[in-house]
This record gives C-alpha cells, sequence and structure tokens, in this order.
C-alpha cells in the first residue's frame, strides 16, 4: 500500500475533507452527567486514579470482594475521555499481545496464559450482562487478514499463528484466499486466520460510560476533573494531593496509562504512542452487498504497520492504526489528536482495500494516545512499602485486557495469591526505553527498520538487536 502523501488521490483526500475530527462513538449518545470536583480532604480504605477501563474496572472488583470496602475513584479529567472512550472497540481475548508474543516471552507459560485470557473475556461478558451495560456487544470473533502488499512470509507466519492456536484448542479456521474473500469482498486479500471467539466488538465509550454507572451503584465515590498531584507515605496510609484536596487512602491503584506517571521512576517504561482512526459515512444496502462481511468480524493484519477495521451498528466502517507517532519527550496533548497526513494516508489505503466503495466519505476522524511498553503488553509493580500498586503497558489491547490488570493489581495490593500471580508474566517488567534524545532516536529508526521490514520481509540488524535485548516497539 501507498504511504507517500504526496502521491495520494485528490478524492482520497476529497473523503476526508468534511469529516468531524472527534470520535465516532460521541456522536448522538446519552453522555453521562460530570462528577463534582474533590474540593476537600477524604478518607477511604481504596483509592483508584484513573477513570478509563483499568480505574474503574479497579473499583468495580473491589467493590465485588468487598461490598463494605470503601473506593474513591479521581479522574483528572472525565471518565473514558481518554484511550478509553475512543478506541476501536476490538475486545482481544489474549493478554499478551497475541499469542506470537506470549510465544517469545513466556513460552512456558502459553497455555496457561490463553486460558486466563479466555477466562477474562468470558468474566467480562458476564459482567456486561449481569451490570445490564448497553454497549452494542457481540463476539464475532476477528480475522487476520495478510494482503497483495505484504511480503509472502507474512502469510506463513498468519498460518504458523492458526496452527499454533488450533494446537491449544482454540475456536480458529484458516481461510484461504477464496475462504478470506467468501468472508469480505476485497481484492487485496489473500488469506486469513479467523478466530472465532477469541475478540468480541464493543462500542467503547459506551462501556466506559456503563462501566461508570455500575461502579457508582456500587458505592464507589467518583470524582472528576480532579488531577492527582503528588503521592507520599501518610502514617500506614497513603496521602493522595488534588489542586483542591486529598484523600488519605489506606491502599492506592494507579491507573493512568499513558499519561505522565505519578511515580516518576515509571516513566522509563512508558512511551506515550499516537494512534489515528476514522469511521464512513453508513453504508447503503448496495455498498454492504459489495463488501459482504456478513459475519459482522473485526479485522486486523499481520504487518508490524497494520490496520485495523470493523463495522459500526448502524453499518459504517472505521478504519484505523498504520501510523504510531511518538513525540519528543514523550509529550501528550489534544492538540496531537489531531494528524491531516496520516489521516490522508488511511484514506488512500481504505481505498486500495475496498475499491468498490469509492466515493463514500468519512464522517469522523480523530486520534488518541496508547501506553507502549518494550514488551507490547501489561506490566505491574508496587511502590511505598506495597501500599500503592499499578498496571500499565497495554499496548493497544486493552480494552478487554484491562480487566485483568485490574484484578491482578487488587490481588498485588493486598497480598491475595492467584494462579495468575504466580506466572512469571505477572512478577517480570518490561525493560525500560532509554532517556531521550535515545528514545526518541531510538523509535524513529525502529520505525524505519518495521516499514522495511513490512516491504521486504527481512528483519534488519537494528530489528535483530532490539530481538535480543527484549526491546520493542508497535503500532
Amino acid at each position: 500500500m501507498s504511504n507517500d502523501p504526496d502521491h495520494i488521490d485528490q478524492h482520497h483526500l476529497d473523503a476526508i475533507s468534511d469529516a468531524d475530527q472527534y470520535p465516532y462513538w460521541y456522536e448522538g449518545t446519552d453522555e453521562p452527567d460530570s462528577n463534582p470536583t474533590l474540593v476537600r480532604t477524604e478518607s477511604c480504605d481504596l483509592c483508584v486514579v484513573g477513570g478509563g477501563y483499568t480505574g474503574l474496572w479497579t473499583a468495580i472488583i473491589a467493590k465485588e470482594r468487598d461490598s463494605s470496602r470503601d473506593v474513591v475513584l479521581i479522574e483528572a479529567a472525565e471518565c473514558g475521555s481518554a484511550a478509553s472512550g475512543r478506541n476501536g472497540g476490538f475486545m482481544d481475548s489474549s493478554l499478551t499481545h497475541g499469542v506470537g508474543n506470549a510465544m517469545a516471552r513466556w513460552p512456558d507459560e502459553v497455555e496457561l496464559l490463553e486460558e486466563l485470557g479466555d477466562r477474562n473475556l468470558n468474566e467480562l461478558e458476564a459482567s456486561i450482562r449481569k451490570y445490564d451495560i448497553d454497549c452494542d456487544y457481540h463476539r464475532s470473533g476477528v480475522i487476520l487478514v495478510a494482503n497483495e502488499s505484504h511480503p509472502p512470509s507474512y502469510l506463513d507466519e498468519v498460518h504458523q499463528q492458526f496452527e499454533l492456536l488450533r494446537g491449544l484448542g482454540q475456536d480458529v479456521e484458516w481461510l484461504d484466499a477464496d475462504g478470506v474473500q467468501a468472508q469480505v469482498h476485497s481484492p487485496t486479500f489473500t488469506g486469513g486466520l479467523w478466530d472465532k471467539r477469541g475478540s468480541a466488538l464493543v462500542d467503547p465509550a459506551r462501556l466506559v460510560w456503563g462501566l461508570k454507572r455500575t461502579a457508582e451503584s456500587l458505592g464507589v465515590r467518583v470524582y472528576e476533573d480532579t488531577k492527582a498531584t503528588d503521592l507520599k507515605r501518610d502514617g500506614i496510609g497513603v496521602m493522595v494531593t488534588t489542586p483542591l484536596g486529598a484523600i488519605r487512602a489506606g491502599k492506592v491503584a494507579l491507573c493512568t496509562n499513558a499519561f505522565k506517571p505519578i511515580l516518576k521512576r515509571l516513566s522509563n517504561y512508558i512511551a506515550p504512542v499516537y494512534d489515528y482512526c476514522m469511521v464512513t459515512e453508513p453504508l447503503t444496502d448496495e455498498q454492504m452487498a459489495s463488501i459482504g462481511w456478513e459475519g459482522r468480524q473485526g479485522l486486523s493484519e499481520p504487518a508490524n504497520q497494520f490496520h485495523y477495521y470493523r463495522l459500526t451498528a448502524d453499518n459504517r466502517i472505521l478504519w484505523g492504526g498504520y501510523d504510531a507517532v511518538y513525540y519528543w519527550g514523550g509529550k501528550v496533548s489534544s492538540e496531537l489528536e489531531s494528524r491531516p497526513e496520516t489521516w490522508a494516508k488511511l484514506s488512500q489505503h481504505f481505498f486500495e482495500t475496498f475499491p468498490q466503495l469509492e466515493g463514500i466519505r468519512f464522517s469522523h476522524i480523530w486520534g488518541g494516545a496508547i501506553d507502549t511498553s518494550s514488551r507490547f503488553s501489561v506490566f505491574w509493580g508496587r511502590a511505598l512499602g506495597g501500599r500503592v500498586a499499578y498496571a500499565l503497558g497495554y499496548t493497544g489491547l486493552g480494552v478487554a485486557a484491562s480487566r485483568f490488570g485490574a484484578s491482578v493489581m487488587l490481588d498485588l495490593l493486598h497480598g491475595r495469591r492467584s494462579i495468575a500471580t504466580q506466572t512469571e508474566f505477572v512478577q517480570s517488567r518490561p525493560l525500560p526505553f532509554p532517556p531521550e534524545p535515545f528514545r526518541f532516536a531510538g523509535i524513529q529508526a525502529t520505525r524505519w527498520s518495521l516499514d522495511r521490514e513490512d516491504k521486504t520481509g527481512k528483519r534488519n540488524l537494528w530489528l535483530r538487536g532490539l530481538d535480543r535485548m527484549g526491546l520493542g516497539f508497535d503500532s
């Protein structure tokens, strides 16, 4: 696929010219009322810092385990206003950013980690039903599709992943070129792996708002526009300082993900990376017939720079990914959520994949930061004598894994021994990213090398060196 903005056709630029620059998920929905700002000093058993998926699941699970536990959640902006409310809505059962990453890093635990991931997705599904969260959830699975722009070796790797998942007892189907075309019509598709139960789709904003309402119904006190500015020991507990108040807590769970960690030492382990996506106008019946897609699966690709795409409830196509942009110093800012050159590139790629949809326009374009770690998956830790715990680094696959991250974080925080806490996956940590300017230079060199591999199928010396060190960077 072309990635040179100078070669983007004018009509593909026209397709994005009238798009609204905010997440489609916010369109025409009943966003919950804002909560008050903390303006005094309060006390609680558990203070949760961060009102995204990880923070809300932490608060909910804490109350489920002990309804008498006094839980306060504070959020710097509004719950779900960051990655949790603006992602693609893919719920993957994998806790490790795919079975291939698990095999490379925790080969002795792959079977167990796949089992824990399946269990987590099943329990998440049960919670959505239990709490009657209206979030357009459906478990249609995901197809990993290779296309003609990928080196032939990528299709071989997809087949190897199919064999691995089949050997682990997963409900998967191999699709040759005709098979994948029968599912979704694109002249570019050459084969694919359909994981039928390992993924679900959801409206991410309605999910996070439903989790907020659930937390409040269980007795969690939620404060918004309340940023944690400091963290220190306070007798046998912890003092969390905010601009207008403070919280004295017995325990603290940090769930800030891509934002600057309140524990400064964590900054070396997280690289905030910007991801961008777009949504078409609703497809007509004729346009839907031209692409097939009756199974309404999520779609993704095996390349380093990959696209993810899916149908929405009103038959739009969400199309995102490819670029993963790191800004100098790990900057996180609302102004970085706009990147016209990436939207132009995505528009070109969309029409190369679905030429039969030529003439359709995009209604919404937006971006947001994800919390990348060098191992591509969540990691945990404790601080301040075990009074504080954290779960960070989901690298774009946190919609479902955040629930598992929250559960394990509570186990660690309260000294609860579980199957999960005994794994190397939970007990190990990723290698840190280097400081600036080496971080920025290293990430740019890695992006260039990954782009080259997607064109040639060959990993250069730089990527092989990173592999040996256990460092990674993923789009």
